[in-house]
């Protein structure tokens, strides 16, 4: 990571390509999924535009103590708010906080940095509204990594920063790939390669923005990692954490044995899911009594 506390500008954005048919079906399927009622919650989210991004807004009972701003994953290429529903409205009703999911813009139609500029156009949408949170899983943390440095340069820091297996590193080349690559079930180097050049489109994988293990970490606010121990990622979460810590920032890392890619923000009976939860939810509650 960098010595300075500031990240570099962000690249133009630029006009991307159409997804391949593949990733198109992928996508109609999530839809109909979708449509069909998965990631359901009872109360519904109230859908908004905020910053200029469709979210869905989950608010607890009674007045809310901050806000936490989640961004899904999906390999920068797909998801939506609603698959991370049922994580973002037990985090509000645990916590007594907003959660707002944003729609952001996905690759290959939108590549970096695209999806990035939509997190922090609803982050300093929301920066007035009490404490927030930062949130991301997988790529998701990736993006909500870089929109927490960024916050810096826009003199509106977040109070937190939480990530669930974050993608942090887009060289695709740290050990835990080869090391991890027959225990992770639900992630790997080739489809992390082609994820990468898909979201980048030609520019360079050590951008500190692209990938926010080599953003400045003095940047950062407090923050919480959290990732399986047999996961292709768990190198990136490690790394990160240690560069905030040597850079002084206050920082979590909890590694969890046995436990799957992004768990709690898929299922909270996974493995290892209820004990990320109680933890997550129990920095929630730091950050916001810290106000």
């Amino acid at each position: 990571m960098r010595a300075t506390s500031t990240p570099p500008p962000l690249p133009a954005e630029r006009e991307g390509r159409p997804a391949a048919a593949d990733l198109a079906a992928r996508r109609q399927g999530l839809s109909a999924a979708v449509a069909a009622g998965f990631g359901r919650t009872d109360p519904l989210p109230e859908e908004i535009c905020v910053g200029g991004v469709r979210a869905l807004r989950f608010a607890p009972d009674g007045v809310s103590l901050g806000t936490v701003l989640h961004v899904h994953g999906g390999a920068f290429r797909i998801g939506a708010p609603e698959v991370v529903a049922p994580f973002a409205a037990a985090l509000s009703a645990r916590c007594g906080v907003t959660v707002v999911c944003p729609a952001y813009r996905l690759a290959p139609e939108h590549p970096f940095p695209a999806g990035i500029n939509d997190a922090r156009a609803v982050a300093l949408a929301l920066a007035a509204d009490g404490p927030l949170i930062l949130s991301g899983d997988s790529a998701g943390g990736g993006v909500a990594a870089a929109a927490a440095a960024l916050a810096t340069a826009d003199a509106v820091p977040p109070a937190g920063l939480m990530l669930f297996s974050p993608w942090l590193d887009l060289t695709v080349s740290s050990a835990s790939y080869a090391a991890n690559g027959t225990s992770d079930p639900l992630f790997s180097a080739e489809s992390a390669q082609e994820a990468a050049g898909l979201y980048l489109q030609g520019l360079d994988p050590n951008d500190p923005l692209g990938s926010p293990l080599f953003a400045p970490a003095a940047g950062f606010p407090p923050t919480l990692v959290n990732v399986g121990d047999g996961e292709v990622l768990l190198d990136d979460s490690t790394s990160f954490a240690a560069a905030l810590r040597a850079a002084g920032v206050a920082v979590e890392l909890q590694v969890v044995a046995g436990m799957d890619h992004v768990a709690v923000t898929r299922d909270l009976a996974a493995p290892g899911a209820a004990e990320t939860f109680e933890a997550l939810c129990a920095f929630v509650d730091r950050i916001v009594a810290a106000g």
